[in-house]
């Protein structure tokens, strides 16, 4: 690619996630304080992502797809997103609050497949050239993060004065950029015919069913669905217990996470043809468990290197699960099948397996409390670890060894 498309894709990418980043890892935390919501409206709100998941194919395959350049409803979403940010920065309740956010998280959702499509649009070797752009994203993924803390919005004294509400600007202020940016992009015409056939069996990824048929992948799929439900956990339940428990600089800390991502995104072709796909699996599983007993016994003093460890082991979380997983799926997939079973893996996970795991982590925070409403995290977080290690078992007692060559 020449350097000037290089720039512009990797700023795509980098305002992308920042965007997402901006709201979504304190929101848990904003709903709480500023606008005085309960558990379980905190996970409905957190709900809007997999209801954005379900309908993204259908924006996506069905405009996107037949009728406009990509970089162009890129830029149209993300202007429409500014306003919906700053009207959500000017709500004062939950019930004004959740539509709002509901159709932001529909129209945003898209659009993490429209800066791939626009990125892979103009890349002769995407397998070698693609992880350069998008590390732009975990980069801006960190960056806001590191921001919040950094001008103390999530801090004690930030909560009490509710300037977490001005994540929601922040969110507004780079959505606006990044929309006017859009039309800047290479151009990315329309992939599909108007005049072809609409498949809503492939946008849905249904086209690959037939794969349930092989046993392991069967197993796989199920065991992709029901991890999820940790990790819903994981995201709606993390930034509060943090600043409930009184850890400084929360949000910034978090980032953490993602920069272990980077650090094991690298590690794992090594990890998958050294150990083989069953036991790369298993052992993001079997982690997934042991960062939630470091959360239920760690605290904000002497015990803080518990939750500092249990945020690093992100990457190895969900590196070694869902990207190892995406990769399993498509050796499985061949040819004819593999943008379907994408699809299936995405609305099995993001859509249904996340959608319950909101449901469950809002029941469990709300169910875990104490005489006076405070919150009993040492419980709460040993329901998501129970969970991992049930799904570890069933995955280990039905998924049989299998050979994998990783992709170059």
């Amino acid at each position: 690619m020449h350097l000037n498309t290089k720039f512009k894709l990797s700023v795509m990418m980098f305002l992308e996630f920042f965007i997402w980043s901006s709201w979504y890892v304190t929101l848990g935390t904003f709903l709480g304080s500023n606008l005085l919501a309960k558990d379980q409206e905190i996970s409905l709100a957190f709900s809007t992502q997999s209801f954005g998941a379900i309908i993204a194919p259908f924006v996506v395959g069905l405009i996107a797809d037949r009728y406009f350049h990509a970089q162009r409803i890129l830029g149209v979403i993300h202007l429409l997103g500014a306003g919906l940010m700053y009207l959500l920065y000017s709500s004062t309740d939950f019930s004004g609050f959740f539509p709002l956010l509901l159709i932001y998280m529909i129209l945003f959702m898209p659009t993490l497949a429209l800066v791939n499509s626009i990125s892979f649009n103009q890349m002769k070797d995407p397998a070698k050239e693609f992880s350069k752009i998008r590390v732009w994203g975990t980069i801006g993924w960190i960056a806001a993060g590191l921001l919040i803390s950094l001008l103390s919005w999530d801090s004690a004294e930030g909560l009490r004065e509710g300037l977490l509400r001005n994540t929601w600007l922040m969110a507004a202020g780079s959505s606006l950029a990044l929309g006017l940016f859009s039309f800047m992009l290479p151009h990315t015409p329309p992939r599909a015919q108007v005049n072809e056939q609409f498949k809503l069996s492939e946008v849905l990824g249904l086209d690959a069913l037939g794969m349930l048929k092989h046993r392991n992948f069967a197993v796989f799929f199920i065991s992709s669905i029901l991890i999820c439900i940790p990790l819903a956990f994981y995201y709606q339940n993390t930034s509060p217990f943090l600043t409930e428990i009184g850890m400084s600089n929360s949000t910034g800390k978090m980032a953490l996470g993602q920069v272990s991502e980077v650090v094991f995104m690298l590690a794992l072709p090594f990890f998958i043809t050294r150990f083989g796909i069953k036991k790369t699996l298993a052992g993001a599983m079997l982690v997934w468990a042991l960062r939630y007993v470091f959360f239920a016994f760690g605290n904000a003093d002497e015990q803080v290197w518990m939750l500092l460890v249990g945020i690093l082991l992100h990457g190895i979380c969900y590196d070694f699960f869902f990207v190892s997983g995406q990769i399993y799926t498509d050796s499985h997939a061949g040819a004819k099948y593999k943008s379907s079973a994408q699809g299936l893996i995405t609305l099995g996970t993001y859509g249904v397996g996340m959608l319950v795991g909101f449901w469950v982590a809002g029941y469990t925070s709300d169910y875990f409390k104490d005489e006076l409403g405070a919150h009993i995290w040492g419980s709460i977080w040993l329901v998501p670890a129970g969970i991992s290690v049930l799904v570890l078992l069933l995955f280990l007692a039905l998924f049989k060894k299998e050979h994998l060559t990783t992709p170059q």
